[in-house]
């Protein structure tokens, strides 16, 4: 039987709102205070804090690149965007661009901000964890690549077995991992290609 994820409690959590002075704002911040939120509105760009907020929630209409403290793509939080018009260039640059987590249509009414946050925070975490799984599979193919580099440097003759055993071995020698031995290997043998390069220059 599957356990059901608990909705987490947001009080206490801290928002920023990137929009220009508006009714939109108001009613933003109203449901966000009531859900316990902290609140800060801003507008043209957002302020060095932003970095330790929990949530931003930025306006689509007018908003552009340098309104924001990370690059395109990359913000440290769940972003939520606050979309009027529905011209596909701006929703584009939302929810490619800055991959937006959640959205609200404008006029904001007095629900669907609650919901939002929820969407946003679980987007939010899933894109992390699908990031790091992705690095630790490159990473993985990454340290192969170096093994394989290391057993043909290691290798005479083809005898691909007797130079994975060597390896091995240097790696009980040395007491570290196979992974670190082949990149010391590698690196040595990178060095001694240098060298005859030089030499022969």
């Amino acid at each position: 039987m599957s356990k059901t994820a608990r909705i987490p409690n947001l009080g206490g959590a801290c928002a920023f709102v990137l929009h220009r002075p508006h009714p939109t704002v108001q009613t933003i911040t109203r449901q966000l205070s009531a859900i316990g939120l902290r609140v800060t509105d801003c507008w043209p760009e957002l302020p060095p804090a932003v970095l330790s907020a929990d949530f931003v929630f930025f306006d689509v209409d007018l908003g552009f690149d340098e309104q924001f403290p990370w690059r395109p793509g990359e913000a440290p939080m769940p972003l939520i965007a606050l979309v009027g018009s529905e011209a596909p260039g701006r929703i584009e640059w939302a929810l490619f661009s800055h991959k937006a987590d959640a959205h609200l249509m404008k006029p904001v009414g007095n629900s669907g901000v609650y919901s939002s946050l929820l969407i946003a925070r679980q987007s939010f975490e899933e894109r992390k964890r699908l990031a790091a799984e992705i690095a630790a599979l490159e990473a993985r193919v990454a340290e192969r690549q170096t093994i394989v580099r290391a057993v043909a440097a290691l290798t005479r003759d083809g005898e691909h077995e007797r130079g994975y055993a060597q390896l091995r071995s240097l790696a009980m020698g040395w007491q570290i991992s196979v992974e670190e031995a082949a990149r010391r290997v590698v690196a040595m043998a990178d060095g001694k290609d240098s060298d005859e390069q030089s030499r022969r220059a």
